[in-house]
């Protein structure tokens, strides 16, 4: 695919104008789902979920990170600790625990009688060899280590079968808390010792979840059925034993207009990734909608510092005043969104609030642009020394709305002199080539979800197999300092301020562009559907919810 120069910004009207020309065709595309079977209100009943992809791999290790792939993995399998909307920590399979002083050693007591749906127990020796393959996974198999997992890890020992020992190489005060991320996800050792092509096919995967797998077609649905003797769900849910769907379908649809329409008509249940314009109307008309917030970082902008003129603070600076973020939520999308306070979502404990430095400002980006030795030409582009100031932008394909938001910020930076190019990719394509600090890639779009802030600092440099965000390794000292300080700090009354200075920096840097808080995951669905609950990485569980006739 080739790049293009954007011109005229995608209007209000366009982007809700698709719907009603093929809503009508919403039958055809979901023909083979039956109209929705419903039960009592307590048990029984069945629901369908419309969702636009379920990613490239059902590998545990390689696929639990996935925004799609997640709401499989939600009802398939359990996490040791329940995290909620507001980052609060609470028991799961692992009923208490303690940690020494230094946040160096950690130790677990699960409960009693939880089995995975092999029928193999899930005892401390399950949790000793699923934290060793969430630190290391099998690389030379294809199987991936999870990648927010501490790096400081160094081994887990079952001391009995109801009691683990987790030790680190240094302090790792997020451990607990990243035990409740997305990809912390417990599977029967017997998945775990399969090679990569087995734990590919979902039908041999294990977990100890409300739900199994009854039936799945690549690239089409996946059925899931309700586990009748599950009795160890967390309780912050409210609702221990087994759930009360019978089951649940989730079932691919491309478009999102037809997803929706498909929702109205009473074909389906729930309608993943609606285009946010038709939120209003929806609610209106007696649909619920749902817009829960992640815990994590902003959808923003990573830049990689090794391509030129990003390696210049001032032209990162400029950028970082040129945008104008209530002009995207007042524009691409509507009141339920936030604006940026920083490079982290403001739910997250130890988030501060840095609007300041984020404050549309062109002047002041014109002023650091004309510094830097940009100047406009006759048409409005800046140049220097014969370049162009030019930028490329790879919008996300996890996010509906992401090219809508590259367009129009293609506009605001074009009033300043930038010459903006947007290149789109589809979800398997924009993991195969576009890259944090990738030799054509000066700006990455992040959306990203994380339980704990202690883990942020880690990522955004190489340091213990980071992620290297800005393309700085060990470059900036004071990066370095604060990710260490971090990094070692016992408790959250020293990492706090920590964190607070980090945020501080990296904004000044303009290292980081935030454009809103993120709401990746939006949810249409029948208001005969009741009682799901957001955990803290926004995934739906139906795990506590019923259906009525």
């Amino acid at each position: 695919m080739t790049a293009r120069f954007f011109s005229p910004l995608l209007s209000r009207r366009r982007l809700l104008g698709a719907t009603s020309l093929v809503a009508a065709a919403a039958l055809t595309v979901v023909a083979g789902l039956s109209p929705v079977q419903s039960a009592g209100r307590q048990n029984g009943g069945n629901i369908t979920f419309l969702i636009d992809s379920l990613g490239s791999t059902w590998i545990p290790n390689n696929s639990a990170i996935s925004s799609f792939q997640g709401h499989i993995w939600g009802h398939v399998t359990d996490k040791l600790v329940y995290v909620d909307a507001d980052g609060k920590v609470s028991p799961w399979i692992a009923e208490r625990w303690e940690q020494n002083d230094d946040a160096t050693q950690f130790t677990l007591h699960l409960k009693k009688g939880v089995t995975f749906s092999d029928g193999g127990p899930l005892d401390a020796a399950a949790v000793v060899a699923n934290l060793d393959i969430w630190y290391a996974g099998r690389k030379n198999e294809g199987i991936n280590p999870i990648g927010l997992f501490p790096k400081t890890y160094d081994r887990a020992e079952a001391i009995d079968a109801t009691t683990v020992k987790v030790l680190f190489k240094a302090p790792t005060l997020g451990f607990i808390p990243t035990l409740g991320y997305h990809g912390s996800i417990l599977i029967s050792p017997k998945t775990i010792a399969q090679p990569a092509a087995q734990q590919a096919d979902l039908s041999k995967t294990s977990g100890s979840g409300p739900y199994v797998v009854d039936s799945w077609k690549e690239g089409d649905f996946v059925k899931l059925v309700k586990r009748k003797d599950y009795n160890w769900g967390p309780a912050a849910v409210g609702h221990t034993g087994p759930a009360f769907l019978d089951s649940i379908t989730y079932k691919l649809v491309a478009e999102p207009s037809l997803r929706v329409a498909a929702v109205q008509s009473g074909q389906a249940d729930v309608a993943y990734s609606p285009s946010p314009q038709e939120l209003k109307s929806l609610k209106e008309a007696g649909f619920i909608t749902a817009t829960p917030r992640y815990l994590g970082f902003v959808n923003g902008l990573a830049i990689n510092t090794k391509l030129e003129p990003y390696n210049d603070v001032k032209v990162r600076q400029a950028l970082q005043a040129a945008i104008n973020r209530k002009e995207i939520i007042d524009t691409v999308y509507t009141p339920d969104w936030k604006l940026a306070t920083s490079f982290i979502q403001s739910n997250v404990p130890g988030a501060t609030d840095h609007s300041d430095l984020l404050a549309y400002n062109p002047g002041r980006a014109e002023k650091l642009l004309d510094e830097a030795g940009w100047i406009k030409d006759s048409k409005g582009i800046r140049t220097n020394d014969g370049k162009q100031l030019s930028l490329t932008l790879y919008p996300n394909p996890y996010l509906a709305t992401a090219k809508a938001i590259d367009e129009l910020i293609a506009q605001q930076l074009g009033k300043i002199g930038w010459k903006v190019f947007i290149r789109a990719y589809d979800v398997v394509t924009f993991g195969e080539k576009v890259r944090f600090g990738g030799p054509a890639v000066p700006a990455y779009e992040v959306t990203r979800s994380f339980i704990d802030a202690g883990t942020v600092a880690s990522i955004l440099t190489d340091a213990n197999n980071g992620e290297n965000w800005f393309n700085l390794g060990d470059s900036d000292k004071k990066l370095s300092e604060l990710r260490d300080k971090i990094a070692s700090a016992g408790s959250s009354h020293i990492r706090d301020p920590l964190l607070d200075q980090l945020q501080t920096f990296v904004l000044e840097q303009g290292y980081f562009i935030p454009r809103t808080q993120i709401v990746q995951r939006i949810y249409v669905q029948s208001p005969k559907l009741r009682g799901e609950v957001y955990n803290g990485v926004a995934y739906a569980s139906y795990y506590t919810a019923t259906i009525s006739e």
